[in-house]
């Protein structure tokens, strides 16, 4: 089959469960805070941009790697990503450790969040678990280097289990797409730099491109446009990508293998209708890669991510609001290209 032949995302690694808790405040250490209601979600980075993508296209396959627990929290996952139509074969099952969750505790006065994350089956993943042979999809999208204790490590030969499946992925004819965490530049750089050579596009927000590139790129909590473009510049020197993308709050830059240099402002969304700001990137990354995928200029797919990413900002969770591609330009007073 050739690429052109290929339609589809796989979307691997971070697969979790988000047990969201609303409170009436955040508490002082060894004083009370009311819960006021709770629900369960899916999460982790291969979640939300696979969830993200079957919301904006119905029509679009996708299909889920990772590793999840012989548990209830394992059982939801798998069941969730089949609801929606994501293909669950790949979601491997093991008694070794629990499902990977997070803690959710978002203050409902606020907004503002904090997160207990427990890694868990996250931990065992390996490349050995990622199977490309038969795969009619187009792109693989993966996450997340630097919080999964085993691919963390060297594989083999290979400096560490990321470049693995990236080699693995590239030998299969998959474009490939890698998502980071906000962690400590010192550790983002050692895992995620020789991942570089391996990857067709990486998008990324304005800590994490300064992370990689080692440069200063917010400062008083301000995002510095000329740092971020520099920055963008030189990880795409450092590696083969078609593209690097960096988005921040107020707006993206784009920069590309040709030397083009693309920017846009974010779509604005009153605060009142704003019920969180996590799983934002993810939002932004899958309007992105789906527009790629569907050959839009780079202009239109910088400008769809955001109408993408302001549609989740309006969920209290990471996925619960984004909509369709027509919806989300039609909110962001945009017409397909």
């Amino acid at each position: 089959m050739t690429e052109t032949e290929r339609r589809g995302f796989i979307c691997g690694g971070s697969w979790a469960v988000d047990r969201i808790k609303l409170i009436d405040q955040w508490p002082d250490q060894e004083k009370l805070a009311r819960i006021t209601g709770s629900e369960r979600q899916g999460g982790g980075s291969s979640h939300n941009l696979g969830v993200d993508m079957r919301k904006l296209d119905s029509t679009m396959p996708v299909d889920a790697i990772g590793l999840l627990g012989d548990d209830s929290d394992g059982d939801f996952l798998r069941e969730h990503a089949r609801a929606i139509g994501i293909d669950p074969k790949q979601l491997h099952r093991t008694d070794g450790a629990a499902t990977s969750y997070t803690d959710v505790m978002s203050v409902t006065g606020t907004g503002k969040r904090t997160f207990f994350h427990h890694a868990g089956t996250n931990d065992l993943l390996t490349p050995d678990h990622f199977d490309f042979s038969a795969t009619t999809c187009r792109v693989l999208h993966l996450g997340l280097p630097g919080l999964h204790r085993s691919l963390d490590k060297p594989w083999k030969e290979d400096a560490n289990g990321w470049v693995t499946i990236l080699k693995k992925a590239k030998s299969a004819n998959l474009d490939t797409n890698i998502e980071l965490a906000s962690i400590e530049g010192e550790r983002v750089r050692r895992v995620c730099l020789p991942c570089l050579p391996h990857l067709d596009t990486l998008i990324v927000n304005d800590h994490e491109i300064g992370g990689l590139a080692a440069t200063p790129t917010v400062r008083d909590g301000i995002t510095d446009r000329t740092r971020c473009r520099e920055a963008a510049q030189a990880v795409l020197e450092a590696g083969s990508m078609r593209l690097v993308a960096v988005h921040f709050p107020e707006g993206a830059i784009c920069v590309t293998a040709d030397g083009q240099v693309f920017e846009s402002e974010s779509v604005p969304v009153p605060p009142e209708e704003i019920g969180s700001t996590v799983g934002a990137g993810d939002a932004f990354s899958a309007g992105m890669l789906y527009a790629l995928h569907e050959g839009w200029p780079t202009q239109n797919a910088l400008e769809l991510a955001h109408a993408v990413a302001a549609s989740s900002l309006r969920s209290h969770t990471t996925v619960g609001s984004v909509v369709d591609v027509d919806s989300c330009l039609e909110m962001a007073g945009l017409t397909r290209p």
